[in-house]
C-alpha cells in the first residue's frame, strides 16, 4: 500500500497544471483571461502592478507570465529586466505598443513572446501552449550532450557552459542553440529556425530570429562581432560552425 501511495503521490506532481501569472493593470483584461486560462486546466496567479507582480513570481514560481508593458507603477520592460535576472519562465509581453521597435526592445531584454492588443484569448492560450511544448522537448532525454570549441550544451540537465563557465541563456535561446547545434554546418533559414525553435510565426517579424541571435551571441562568443559559434550565412540566415 505505502508503495502504491508513493505512485499516487508521484503521478499527482506530474499532473499539477502549469502556473501562469498575468501582470496587468487593467482589471476587465484579467479577469478575461483568468476565465479562459482556468478552462484550458491553468492554473493562474494575476497582479495589477508590476512591484506585486514580481514579489509573486518570486514567490510562486510560476511557469508562464504574461506581462503588460504599460503598468502604473513600473515600466514594463524594467519589470521583465527584473524578472529574466531571477526566473526562467517564459515571458509573453501584452503590448498596446504597435511600433516594430518597442517589440524588439522586450525581446532584447529576455521576453520570449509578444502579444499585441487588441488579442484574443485564444490566441494568448495557443501562443502558451506553444512555448509549453518547446519545454516539454526540452526535457525529453537526449543520446547526448553538445560540445564544440569549449561550448558545451546539455539539453537534459538544461545546462550550458562556455569554457566551464555556466552561461544563462532564455528558453527560446536555449532552443535557438539546441536547434543549431543539432545540424552543424547546416544552414537555417528565418523562416525554419522560426519553425523547429519557437514553434509558430512572429506574425512575420522575422527579425525577432535576429535580436535573439544577438543575444545569444552576447552571451557564448568571445567576440560576438566575429563569432566562432552561430555564423551568419549571408542572404540565408545562421548556422552552428563546424571543422568539416
Amino acid at each position: 500500500m505505502l508503495a502504491s501511495s508513493a505512485i499516487m503521490n508521484d503521478v499527482t506532481v506530474m499532473t499539477q497544471p502549469t502556473r501562469v501569472l498575468i501582470i496587468e493593470d487593467q482589471i476587465k483584461i484579467v479577469h478575461w483571461l483568468e476565465k479562459f486560462l482556468r478552462e484550458a486546466n491553468y492554473e493562474v496567479l494575476s497582479a495589477l502592478d508590476g512591484t506585486t507582480g514580481l514579489h509573486i513570481a518570486y514567490h510562486d514560481h510560476p511557469q508562464v507570465i504574461l506581462l503588460d508593458l504599460m503598468l502604473p507603477d513600473m515600466d514594463g520592460f524594467d519589470v521583465c529586466r527584473k524578472l529574466r535576472e531571477r526566473t526562467d519562465a517564459f515571458i509573453i509581453m501584452l503590448t498596446a505598443r504597435v511600433q516594430e521597435t518597442d517589440r524588439l526592445i522586450g525581446l532584447e531584454i529576455g521576453a520570449d513572446d509578444y502579444v499585441t492588443k487588441p488579442f484574443s484569448p485564444q490566441e494568448v492560450v495557443a501562443r502558451i501552449r506553444a512555448l509549453l511544448r518547446r519545454a516539454r522537448g526540452q526535457l525529453t532525454p537526449q543520446p547526448q550532450c553538445y560540445n564544440y570549441r569549449g561550448l558545451m550544451l546539455d539539453p537534459v540537465r538544461h545546462i550550458c557552459t562556455v569554457d566551464d563557465e555556466v552561461v544563462s541563456l532564455t528558453p527560446t535561446e536555449f532552443t535557438l542553440l539546441e536547434t543549431l547545434m543539432k545540424q552543424p554546418g547546416v544552414p537555417f533559414t528565418r523562416e525554419r529556425l522560426i519553425a523547429d525553435s519557437v514553434g509558430y510565426d512572429y506574425a512575420g517579424l522575422e527579425r525577432t530570429i535576429d535580436v535573439h541571435i544577438r543575444n545569444l551571441r552576447r552571451k557564448i562568443e568571445v567576440d560576438p562581432q566575429q563569432p566562432r559559434y552561430v555564423e551568419t550565412v549571408f542572404g540565408i540566415g545562421y548556422r552552428f560552425a563546424s571543422d568539416e
